[in-house]
């Protein structure tokens, strides 16, 4: 895994509604392997690419020598545009995706967020078949409930059992309908936030995508 803090670099990125400030992090110490796009909480209730959930899944991905892309959604921060009720900003994370993808030249791509991010990241993989996903905390009752399929990558869901905002048994009942589903992981007494937690859930992210990924080349 890469050890020396990743090389940042921010950006702006050409988006439906205008431009989306974002945070490009890649590992010091090595070539990239893959890369991955992160999508942050609601931007309504103080969510952005800042949050600490979101830096930790980056930095997570950065470990195991993938590129990291974090941006803002529309009218959030630097971003252009204004919130869009989840519609408009599925469309931005695909720009930012298709992006992405044009800039690593064919290398695996992950898509990654939390708790409204995390429902925005379901619904584009579905659309866009990434090579993983990681869903912590998803908002799903409001923001992707209405799948018409799900998707078919190795997909793991993490979710505390004292979330405080996104209903555990809801969480589980949906997962329950999807066939084959994700992979779910419930953190024991962890909140919305994980609180104190944030170590914990690196490691069963970094250990999921190691699994099916492969071995890290520098481990």
């Amino acid at each position: 895994m890469s050890s020396r803090p990743p090389q940042i670099q921010k950006i702006s990125l050409a988006g439906p509604a205008g431009v989306l400030e974002a945070i490009l992090e890649t590992p010091a110490d090595a070539v990239t392997r893959g890369a991955a796009l992160i999508c942050h909480p609601h931007p309504l209730h103080g969510g952005s690419m800042h949050n600490k959930v979101v830096h930790t899944l980056a930095r997570a991905f950065v470990r195991l020598h993938f590129a990291a892309l974090r941006f803002n959604f529309r009218g959030t921060e630097g971003s252009a545009g204004a919130y869009d009720d989840g519609v408009g900003e599925l469309d931005d994370a695909l720009a930012a995706l298709a992006w992405l993808r044009n800039r690593s030249s064919g290398e695996p791509i992950w898509l990654a967020g939390f708790s409204f991010g995390a429902a925005i990241a379901i619904r584009a993989a579905v659309e866009s078949e990434p090579d993983g996903l990681i869903s912590v905390a998803p908002a799903i009752t409001r923001f992707a409930a209405d799948l018409q399929k799900q998707p078919a990558c190795p997909w793991l869901l993490l979710q505390g059992d004292q979330d405080e905002l996104v209903d555990i048994k809801a969480t589980i009942a949906w997962v329950n309908r999807l066939s084959p589903g994700p992979e779910l992981a419930v953190m024991p007494g962890a909140d919305h936030f994980f609180h104190g937690r944030l170590v914990e859930l690196r490691e069963l992210v970094t250990n999921f995508v190691q699994k099916k990924a492969g071995d890290d080349p520098g481990s």
